[in-house]
């Protein structure tokens, strides 16, 4: 009987599938004139941007110019591109998917983003930018006086450079393939071919002006959908109502479980450490605040990171919530019409909008604007850390001239844009874009971040005992996002969502495959059994917290059971508040032990002395010869 139901349920699926499909090909809204001239005006704006760049400095070939703009870029342009650098085509399809899918409460990750831009704007920022360097972990051979140590943190962040690189590559190839016929590969390497073109040959002047026309279209399209979605259905009060209806507003879950997967502790411990590993110890962001001329500017782009940041965030997470009051009674995953949860806001761009005029192409202009940013940003970064950390050191580079280095940089450029591409084919496999890009480079840079804030604020740590963490941490944590992946632990389940409304003709196939499989026609896409949580159940919020805490945590043991180090850091590395009560208690701790070795001096001359006394009066004791 089982075996029967089940074959009548795949018989079910498999007609449903091939209905869906055939639908998908009739009804779907492909890109039109308009569209396609406005997606191109954007990729051909981009492209020309770079040749301009290109022309206007080519006679200023040097590594400052190429990798900092010269330090004196104009700070408005700067902190645009700083804030597109960052918010990608992840944050545009993976935010909304995010909210429309399991609700609202990853929103408050914003709260913890505030304090962590504190900590960038008064703690780590001041160290780096003062030091005048070209590549951030440069101040980690300063500070530790280990070469292996700075070789070992370029190459993990790297890979997690890459692996992003490779998410925000197979974004927006979901973008395009909904509304187009092209396949992902072929958008992404076109894409690929993009930015490998424009990054070679402008350098940062390229990146940080296409990044001002890019983020401004990126926060101008999705805009766009959200204002003509709630329109759509009647306004931001119904768009609220229909999703308090539906389950989807939550902010205030304050269950202190790590197993919870978002909860005001978990979400804010990810807003927190998101802003440090973004902006406060990682290249891309560093280079955009040393590319302008003081550190009081610099510390304003953290500030304006910030609200932007909020700006931006608020928009694509409300677009997730239009996305739901539209289709609360339809959900175009559940009945087929798209194949991937990450295609619900470009699908409902052509299903609802597409009647708009080159509406599909401004919005899918937003998502590979964002992309590009993203890329160009990651690209330019990967280039400076392989030259600074691992080429510029070597015999044969070291005596480059600067032109004959820029050169060398273009090259690495250009092969960047490969790498991601492969990288991004690899990538389309592992699920939900937000859940799995957060998982990864949390785990990859917790350690990292870990390394630095140890260095800035924990001046007894020395270099072994750091890499002692640093190994550690990042063991611990590889191994726990890898174990999340292939036993499936910590899989979300999705809110309820329902194909009650949907068309009719495709209804009547859709209610037959719901009756067959469950009870109502509302379907909840995931159930999980009730099973003993394990360590692999742990929140993906908590993965950068986990690696920053075990890297101080064994990096301060393994201190101590050294033996604590005479302060001799340069004040410049280190933050002058933990210089300060380091040196203080260093201090007394040379008074406490001089104490003790006086204590213990004084001790063994009382018993020297007791000694003495003690042989004296053995040696004058009573006369026994009988004499008077």
């Amino acid at each position: 009987m089982s075996a029967m139901s089940t074959s009548v349920t795949e018989a079910g699926t498999e007609a449903t599938l091939d209905l869906t499909e055939t639908m998908i090909e009739e009804d779907s809204i492909k890109f039109k004139v308009a569209d396609w001239t406005v997606f191109c005006l954007m990729l051909v704006a981009s492209v020309c941007i770079g040749i301009v760049s290109a022309l206007k400095d080519r006679r200023k070939a040097t590594i400052q110019e190429y990798l900092l703009g010269g330090g004196n870029m104009p700070p408005l342009a700067v902190a645009l591109s700083l804030m597109g650098g960052w918010v990608s085509a992840i944050s545009i399809l993976g935010n909304p998917t995010e909210i429309y899918f399991y609700g609202t409460q990853v929103a408050t990750s914003l709260i913890g983003c505030v304090p962590g831009a504190i900590v960038v704007n008064k703690i780590i920022l001041p160290i780096f930018y003062n030091l005048k360097i070209v590549s951030v972990n440069e101040y980690l051979e300063r500070r530790y006086r280990s070469v292996a140590l700075r070789k070992v943190c370029t190459f993990i962040s790297l890979l997690n450079l890459f692996l992003y690189m490779g998410m925000c590559l197979y974004a927006p190839s979901l973008a395009l393939s909904t509304v187009t016929s092209l396949s992902t590969f072929t958008t992404m390497a076109i894409m690929g071919a993009i930015v490998s073109f424009y990054i070679t040959i402008g350098g940062v002047k390229a990146v940080v002006y296409t990044d001002v026309l890019q983020t401004l279209l990126m926060f101008g399209g999705v805009l766009a959908v959200v204002v003509l979605g709630c329109s759509e259905v009647g306004g931001v009060k119904e768009v609220w109502a229909i999703a308090e209806r539906g389950d989807r507003l939550e902010f205030f879950n304050t269950d202190p479980s790590p197993y919870v997967r978002h909860s005001v502790l978990s979400t804010f411990f990810m807003g927190f450490f998101l802003v440090i590993n973004t902006i406060g110890v990682s290249q891309s962001s560093y280079q955009r605040f040393a590319s302008v001329k003081t550190l009081k500017t610099a510390k304003r782009l953290v500030y304006f990171f910030l609200i932007a940041l909020w700006c931006l965030w608020i928009v694509f997470f409300f677009s997730g919530l239009v996305a739901y009051a539209i289709y609360s009674t339809c959900d175009p995953l559940t009945s087929g019409k798209i194949n991937k949860a990450d295609q619900i806001i470009p699908f409902l761009v052509t299903d609802k909008l597409g009647h708009v005029p080159a509406m599909a192409g401004i919005f899918v202009a937003a998502v590979y604007g964002g992309v590009l940013s993203t890329l160009s940003t990651c690209g330019n970064s990967t280039v400076c850390m392989v030259w600074e950390d691992f080429l510029k050191p070597l015999p044969f580079f070291s005596g480059f001239s600067d032109s004959s280095a820029t050169r060398v940089m273009k090259i690495l450029s250009s092969l960047t844009g490969v790498i991601s591409v492969a990288l991004g084919m690899l990538m389309s496999n592992l699920g939900n874009i937000f859940h799995v890009i957060f998982s990864i480079s949390g785990a990859l840079s917790g350690p990292i971040t870990g390394v630095f804030l140890v260095g800035i604020l924990m001046p007894w740590v020395d270099g072994k005992s750091v890499i002692s963490g640093l190994l550690v941490s990042f063991c611990f944590n590889v191994w726990l996002v890898v174990g999340k992946f292939l036993k499936g632990a910590g899989a979300p389940t999705q809110l309820p969502l329902s194909i009650v409304g949907c068309a009719s003709h495709l209804n009547a196939t859709l209610d037959s495959l719901a009756s067959s499989t469950l009870s109502s026609p509302t379907l909840a896409s995931t159930t999980v059994d009730q099973v003993e949580e394990s360590i692999y159940d742990i929140s993906y919020c908590y993965n950068s917290f986990i690696g920053v805490t075990i890297t101080m945590v064994v990096s301060t043991l393994v201190s101590l059971v050294n033996g604590p180090k005479r302060p001799e850091i340069d004040d410049r590395l280190v933050n002058p508040t933990c210089d300060r009560v380091y040196r203080k208690a260093w201090k007394r701790y040379l008074i406490w032990r001089k104490g003790k070795m006086a204590q213990q001096i004084q001790k063994e001359q009382e018993n020297n002395a007791e000694s003495m006394t003690m042989l004296h009066k053995v040696k004058s004791g009573p006369d026994t010869s009988g004499n008077p």
